[in-house]
């Protein structure tokens, strides 16, 4: 049987964690594209999963919840005190019936997620049941990514299990030969266990000198399994990238 066609009986929830405040822009949930809230988008890519049985947004903010409710979205409020997506999302892990196995974070800024891309990083966990976590990550085309800050580089071994992320240019280049740059995408797959193993873990020194929370799972001896796509991801952190996928979005339904 194709287990990408098939339904999980309840082994698989997305959740989507969903904070109002953020630096560099607040609110930015509920910002507008088309006259709905982009969590809106996010939501509804990832009801198109075809091994995720349920999709639930996870939030503190009262706005949030709202316009989740507004939507016929499932939305759960969460303790105000998480430092992290994954601490959010790790809460609701608790709750959730025995039979759930994997848990999948989305992040709230990604109105165009791939649905095949989060059952591309699904399939590994349930066909292999030794793994506790996995990734995508995506061929860098563009040279400005490399020396991006904000796009977070991965190095793989020969079984594509990371060896580390880094915000820096990695691996770098002395020798002769071709070396392939993979960019990270933020989505993650846990087994449900280890998700909430991990979220009680401390803060590890990578970690907080890179300022990614991956590393925490390096740094602790557990492994990460990558899973490359074609896929490449359009986060918006600014109201300036909310206007790009704005206009992505609008010619992409002009051509539909």
């Amino acid at each position: 049987m194709d287990i990408m066609n098939k339904k999980t009986d309840g082994k698989v929830s997305i959740i989507i964690p969903a904070r109002y405040g953020s630096t560099r822009f607040p609110g930015k949930p509920l910002a507008k594209i088309n006259g709905k809230p982009m969590i809106y988008y996010v939501y509804k890519q990832a009801e198109k999963s075809k091994l995720a049985t349920s999709v639930i947004i996870a939030t503190d903010e009262e706005r949030i919840f709202k316009a989740v409710v507004e939507f016929g979205g499932n939305v759960i409020y969460t303790s105000k005190n998480h430092e992290s997506g994954t601490d959010r999302i790790a809460e609701i892990a608790e709750s959730l019936p025995d039979n759930c196995e994997i848990i999948v974070n989305i992040q709230c800024d990604e109105p165009q997620i791939n649905p095949l891309a989060i059952d591309q990083m699904i399939e590994p966990l349930l066909k292999d049941h030794t793994l506790v976590m996995s990734t995508l990550i995506t061929r860098i085309q563009h040279e400005t990514e490399l020396y991006d800050s904000n796009v977070v580089k991965v190095v793989k071994n020969r079984s594509n299990f990371a060896l580390y992320f880094s915000r820096s240019l990695i691996p770098y280049q002395r020798g002769d030969g071709v070396v392939m740059y993979y960019k990270h995408l933020g989505a993650y797959a846990y087994r449900r266990n280890f998700l909430i193993k991990y979220s009680n873990l401390k803060p590890t020194p990578l970690e907080i000198s890179e300022k990614l929370e991956q590393l925490r799972v390096l740094e602790n001896g557990y492994n990460i399994k990558l899973v490359e796509t074609d896929y490449n991801s359009i986060s918006v952190d600014t109201p300036e990238d909310l206007e790009k996928v704005q206009l992505i979005m609008e010619n992409e339904c002009k051509i539909l």
